[in-house]
C-alpha cells in the first residue's frame, strides 16, 4: 500500500531541505576558515593507517609520538621524491628551454620576428602617439589601474590564506590525537532514534571511500611509474614531470588522457629539435598510452583493486563539477565522501541492493 504523506512528515522534510541549503550556504561563506579544517581531515584519514601501525605493531605507546613519528617519515619520503625528482626535472626545463629556443630560431615563420615588430611599429607611429596622447587611453588607465591594486590586493589577500592555513598541520595532529572518538562518537549528534541508520551508512561509506582512495592512489601511482620510464626511455622533453601529471591527473580514473594536449605540444618540440616527424614522435608517446592504459586496465587495476567496485569517472567529474559549484575549493575535497553518501543511501534505501543488517 502507498504511504500518505502526512502534514507532519510534509513539515519535517520541508524543514530538512531548509537545513541542508542552510549548510551549504554556511559552508560556502566560512570556506576561508573550514578549508584548513577539512584539509586536515583528509590527511588524518590518509595518514591513520600508518599512525596505528606504528603505535600497535612497533609498540609506540604514546599516540602523540607515534604521530610525530609517522608525520616525520612521510615528509622523509616526500624529501626523497624530491632529492631525487627535482634535480632531473631541473635539467629537463633546460632541455625543454632549449627545445623551444630552437624552434623560435629555426623555423621559418619566426626567423625576422623581431624585424617585422619593429617595420610595424615604425609604420603606425603616428598612430600609436596618437593613441596614447587621446582621451581614450587616459580613461582606459583610469579605469584599470583599481583593477589592478584589486589585483594585487586579492594576492595578498591568498598569500595570508596560504600561511594561515599552516593550521592545517596542527589540526591534523589534534584529529589523530583522538581519532578513533571523534569517529566512532560523531554519530552522538543524532537522536537515538536515527542513530542506527547514520551508522548503517558510515558502513557503506567507509568501505566505499576505502576501496577508492587507496586503491586508486596505488593504481595512479603505478600509472604515473611506468610513464615515467616510458617517457624517458623515449628521450622524451620533461619525462618525469609528464609522468608525474599523469600519475596525479589518474587519481580520477581516466582523467589521464587530457595529458595528450601537453604531450602533443612537448612532441612538436622534440621534432623541431631533433628533424623526426611529429606524428613519428606524437605516435609513439600515443602508443607508449596506450599501452599503459592497457596494462593498467588488466593487470594492475585487477590485482590492487580486486572485486571491489569504485566510483565510475562519469559520476566521479560530475560530482566533482557541481560540489566544487556549490562550494569552491572545499567542494572538491568533500565531493567524494558526500557523493558516496548519497550513492550508498540509494543503494541501501531505495534500491534495497544493501539491505539493513
Amino acid at each position: 500500500m502507498a504511504e500518505k504523506i502526512t502534514f507532519d512528515k510534509l513539515v519535517r522534510w520541508v524543514g530538512l531541505g531548509a537545513l541542508v541549503l542552510a549548510v551549504l550556504y554556511i559552508t560556502n561563506y566560512l570556506s576561508s576558515v573550514l578549508l584548513p579544517f577539512f584539509i586536515a581531515w583528509l590527511f588524518a584519514y590518509l595518514l591513520y593507517p600508518m599512525v596505528k601501525f606504528i603505535q600497535y605493531r612497533m609498540h609506540v605507546k604514546v599516540r602523540a609520538l607515534a604521530i610525530i613519528i609517522a608525520m616525520l617519515a612521510v615528509l622523509s619520503v616526500i624529501g626523497l621524491m624530491v632529492y631525487f625528482i627535482i634535480p632531473p626535472m631541473f635539467d629537463q626545463f633546460q632541455k625543454l628551454y632549449s627545445y623551444l629556443m630552437h624552434w623560435l630560431h629555426q623555423t621559418t615563420h619566426t626567423n625576422d620576428l623581431t624585424t617585422l615588430v619593429k617595420r610595424w611599429i615604425e609604420d603606425n607611429q603616428t598612430e600609436i602617439e596618437h593613441f596614447f596622447k587621446s582621451s581614450d587611453f587616459k580613461e582606459t588607465l583610469r579605469t584599470t589601474m583599481p583593477k589592478v591594486f584589486a589585483v594585487i590586493g586579492q594576492t595578498a589577500y591568498i598569500i595570508k590564506g596560504v600561511v594561515a592555513s599552516c593550521i592545517t598541520l596542527l589540526y591534523m595532529f589534534f584529529i589523530l590525537l583522538d581519532y578513533e572518538f571523534l569517529t566512532s562518537n560523531w554519530i552522538k549528534i543524532f537522536p537515538k532514534k536515527n542513530r542506527p541508520f547514520w551508522r548503517e551508512l558510515a558502513v557503506d561509506v567507509e568501505r566505499e571511500l576505502n576501496n577508492y582512495i587507496r586503491g586508486q592512489s596505488l593504481v595512479a601511482l603505478c600509472m604515473g611509474v611506468m610513464f615515467c620510464i616510458g617517457f624517458s626511455i623515449m628521450d622524451f622533453p620533461m619525462a618525469i614531470g609528464l609522468g608525474i601529471l599523469i600519475g596525479v591527473m589518474d587519481l580520477v580514473p581516466y582523467l589521464h588522457t587530457f595529458a595528450l594536449i601537453p604531450t602533443a605540444f612537448l612532441a612538436m618540440l622534440k621534432a623541431a629539435d631533433t628533424g623526426q616527424n611529429f606524428w613519428m614522435v606524437f605516435g609513439l608517446a600515443v602508443g607508449l598510452f596506450i599501452v599503459v592504459q592497457i596494462i593498467t586496465d588488466m593487470i594492475v587495476t585487477p590485482k590492487i583493486m580486486g572485486k571491489a567496485m569504485g566510483l565510475n569517472p562519469a559520476i566521479l567529474l560530475l560530482s566533482l563539477s557541481v560540489w566544487g559549484a556549490l562550494l569552491g575549493f572545499i567542494g572538491l575535497i568533500i565531493a567524494l565522501p558526500l557523493t558516496t553518501l548519497l550513492i550508498a543511501y540509494w543503494q541501501r534505501y531505495v534500491t534495497k541492493e544493501h539491505e539493513p543488517e
